[in-house]
């Protein structure tokens, strides 16, 4: 038997270091994914568990029976009651992947690993295996890739459990039922928290269910877009600290109180305004053009407000300077200090100006990524059809 899941990636909107201090922030899917490809060996005698990360050129495998040992005196919880990874676990899953003697170079991957382990042990049991990721995400710039891998992963190992129900009878992706995807999304959660430590929940919540989630103070609502919006992702491949990132705007916001609250008012109202437009029915392609363009406003207003915050960078400004020269509307997205920008697509925009732009933004190092903004979340298939 074998599936295959999908998980797509994620971009933030509008919002992104404000919603840390109440204001409302907007993140959406994007059609990038990160698949994972679950296959039980058919010979009796094969008693293995492999991980192959096929875009690292890394291969990881397990006897069942050191994973058994390893776990003996554990618990193992049920796949359908999501579990957190308790210390004592953590401990013996790290020497799981301490063995496999990383490259230095990758040791950012292990925690990734540790994630796979209780997840595929958690929802699996002891159960020989191929597991095999490849991904569209650039690792580490804020799209998500993390939360793409936990979901895509969850689905894989949870569509061939016992736990859920997907429909086998149609050719190519399945959609799980909301029900299940709410017990996937929890697997994932238990997942980003071994990568990540404390998750917002919001990377896993945006790859499950695909579409756009608003979010404030930790209240997350889907929402439905009702425009097709195109973007250019650029990675300005610039490594960010998001954690001194976020804490450098707090620190402007204990010397600034007042000046910083009305940066954050402006974002939350740039939120729920954008908001508004993307769940709005567009009647005709005036008003596509007419929405497209207050949408380019409201970026461009956000960035500003992120420059006060001061969480640009210089590969940023680079971005922007190019991207503007066309007339594109550009802000990053996520933690900034490096990372990715996004560049709105108009619908009206000839394909060789998008292409001039992403030979520009190539040319200074940048590697540049196009993405239909708000579509499905995880999508699992059987059997290699896809």
């Amino acid at each position: 038997m074998e599936v295959k899941a999908r998980a797509p990636g994620k971009i933030i909107l509008s919002g992104e270091h404000a919603v840390v201090h109440g204001s409302t922030a907007v993140a959406s899917s994007i059609d990038l994914y990160t698949y994972v490809t679950l296959s039980f060996p058919t010979s009796e005698n094969a008693d293995t568990l492999v991980l192959q990360l096929k875009d690292m050129s890394l291969e990881f495998s397990w006897p069942i029976s050191r994973i058994k040992e390893a776990f003996s005196n554990l618990d193992v919880p049920s796949s359908s009651t999501p579990t957190s990874c308790s210390s004592k676990s953590i401990k013996l899953i790290s020497a799981l992947v301490e063995e496999q003697n990383i490259p230095e170079a990758k040791i950012s991957l292990a925690s990734g690993v540790s994630a796979f382990l209780w997840l595929y042990v958690s929802i699996q049991g002891f159960k020989p295996a191929n597991v095999v990721v490849t991904s569209d995400l650039p690792l580490g710039s804020g799209l998500g890739s993390s939360a793409a891998f936990c979901v895509a992963l969850s689905a894989a190992l949870l569509g061939l459990s016992n736990s859920v129900n997907v429909d086998t009878k149609h050719e190519g992706w399945l959609m799980f039922e909301d029900s299940e995807l709410d017990l996937l999304n929890k697997w994932a959660f238990e997942g980003e928290k071994l990568i990540h430590g404390k998750p917002s929940g919001i990377d896993n919540t945006v790859s499950t269910y695909g579409n756009m989630i608003k979010f404030r103070s930790g209240n997350l609502t889907r929402m439905k877009s009702n425009m097709p919006l195109k973007m250019l992702i650029t990675n300005t491949k610039v490594g960010r600290n998001t954690k001194a990132l976020v804490a450098g705007v707090s620190e402007r916001t204990l010397r600034h109180p007042n000046a910083m609250s009305f940066v954050f008012n402006a974002v939350d109202s740039i939120s729920n305004e954008l908001a508004t437009i993307i769940q709005s029915s567009v009647p005709d392609e005036l008003a596509v053009t007419e929405k497209e363009a207050k949408l380019e406003e409201l970026m461009e207003m956000n960035q500003g407000l992120l420059q006060s915050m001061g969480v640009t960078h210089a590969s940023i400004e680079t971005v922007l300077r190019t991207t503007l020269k066309y007339k594109l509307a550009s802000k990053l997205t996520g933690a900034g200090g490096g990372g990715c920008v996004l560049t709105l697509l108009p619908t009206l925009l000839s394909g060789t100006v998008v292409d001039k732009v992403i030979t520009e933004l190539e040319s200074s190092g940048f590697q540049c990524l196009i993405a239909g903004i708000g579509g499905n979340g995880v999508e699992i298939c059987f059997g290699g059809s896809s």
